[in-house]
């Protein structure tokens, strides 16, 4: 019997760290950003007054074709900004 709780409370313990670790986790949210034919990933879309950007899921990236299209795929670039005419305009 005494062996049975222990397993019970060894099982229950488990249970409730293994819920903990699932909710601690959270999905990439990357994705990848267009501002007319500049499209680039990023995790977070800029604001800018006056300026529109399209906003894909990052698989999106794949789905697409790049070689001589009017979208042109510019690399990561650190800091917060984004691509205008293929150049990067930092905030």
């Amino acid at each position: 019997m005494k062996l049975n709780n222990t397993l019970l409370g060894v099982s229950a313990s488990f249970a409730v760290g293994a819920l903990a670790l699932v909710a601690a986790v959270q999905p990439a949210s990357a994705r990848m950003v267009c501002n007319g034919g500049d499209c680039w990933h990023t995790e977070s879309t800029p604001a800018v007054p006056g300026v529109h950007f399209d906003t894909h899921p990052d698989d999106w990236y794949f789905h697409q074709k790049w070689d001589g299209g009017d979208r042109h795929y510019r690399d990561y670039h650190e800091g917060r900004g984004y691509y205008k005419s293929g150049v990067w305009i930092t905030l």
